[in-house]
């Protein structure tokens, strides 16, 4: 048997099982043997097919894939169910029965597959990732009837199992009867002992909603109504006087804050108006020593320009016969230039 048909097996094959076996007989001509080329197995008779779901179990179980910290909670009021079974089933029927009888409007969407056959696994596993690829599925009920383990052999494999396991949606498991367990049973969310049990695990009553939710507005409206009743009563318990001290005790308090904040203002203001009176007095310093006038009274003088009022710094933007202002500490010199030097003689001066 070639590995490509040997991955379809949904038993491990052991020394001294019996098995049907189809494929065909063909000659190896370099040894003239005849062999018989294997392309399907099947365990013979009810004990290999048991043997087989043990095999099965017991692997996936070693995996992790029963483990209780695994298993998802149902919500109690789904916004919509999906359901993977046959549309012409029973159980499809059966479950769209109680759905409707408990919760009429309750949005139910269909995934549809054959649940029994060669085909079967490969429809349920596409049926649950259509639902998977929705939105606004919030539970997923798979199942069908009941029936013989060969009948029920689709939800005894790896693939269903897996498909199962890896769903982002709650699923619960509703395959046969009460007494039938199968390895999708024990990878789902949630078992049920038949369809019809599973509707109602997964879709409440209406009528006990809404029985609940009046209970619970009477109790918010009985809640209300005493407090507002025992307000009133503490209102008119307090006399005019008891109020008066009350009023008067507040004000005592708020007085006291007020106090407080304005002493606390004050200081505040008073240490701005400090700091600011300093940072005043050092750029005062600095804009008198930057003053013109300071150095006019160290002795030295300034020469403007007559007409034009500009500061003259060279002898030769002076020209004999020019008018300029000499600017002393104090007063002013009107003068007419009778001669201009380019250089300073510094030693004259001196002498």
């Amino acid at each position: 048997m070639f590995r490509s048909q040997g991955r379809r097996l949904t038993f491990l094959p052991a020394d001294g099982m019996r098995v049907l076996a189809r494929g065909y007989i063909s000659i190896y001509e370099r040894d003239g043997l005849y062999q018989f080329y294997t392309q399907e197995m099947a365990p013979d008779g009810q004990g290999a097919l048991y043997q087989a779901f043990c095999q099965l179990k017991e692997r996936l179980q070693k995996e992790g894939l029963f483990a209780p910290e695994h298993k998802r909670g149902i919500p109690y009021l789904p916004r919509r169910v999906g359901v993977v079974t046959s549309q012409t089933g029973a159980a499809w029927h059966d479950i769209m029965k109680v759905i409707r009888r408990r919760f009429p409007e309750m949005p139910v969407v269909l995934a549809p597959s054959a649940v029994q056959g060669q085909d079967a696994p490969e429809e349920i596993c596409a049926a649950l990732q259509a639902l998977n690829d929705r939105q606004d599925i919030d539970v997923i009920i798979m199942g069908r009837g009941g029936g013989s383990l060969e009948e029920l052999w689709s939800f005894n494999t790896e693939a269903v199992a897996r498909a199962i396991f890896c769903s982002m949606i709650p699923v619960v498991s509703a395959v046969g009867h009460e007494t039938d367990y199968t390895i999708a049973d024990l990878v789902a969310d949630l078992r049920a002992p038949t369809p019809s049990a599973a509707a109602e695990m997964v879709v409440p009553r209406r009528d006990e909603l809404e029985a609940k939710l009046q209970q619970y507005l009477d109790r918010i409206n009985l809640s209300f109504c005493q407090k507002l009743q025992a307000a009133r009563e503490d209102i008119s318990s307090h006399s005019v006087r008891n109020l008066g001290a009350l009023l008067s005790r507040t004000a005592y308090i708020n007085k006291q804050k007020v106090g407080h904040y304005s002493s606390h203002l004050i200081k505040r203001t008073r240490l701005i108006e400090e700091q600011n009176s300093r940072e005043i007095q050092a750029l005062t310093g600095k804009l008198e020593a930057l003053s013109p006038l300071q150095v006019l009274e160290r002795g030295y003088s300034m020469c403007l320009d007559a007409q034009s009022k500009e500061l003259i710094q060279d002898s030769s933007k002076v020209q004999v016969g020019d008018q300029v202002s000499v600017i002393l500490q104090k007063g002013r010199l009107d003068c007419d230039v009778r001669g201009t030097k380019e250089e300073t003689d510094w030693s004259s001066s001196k002498n």
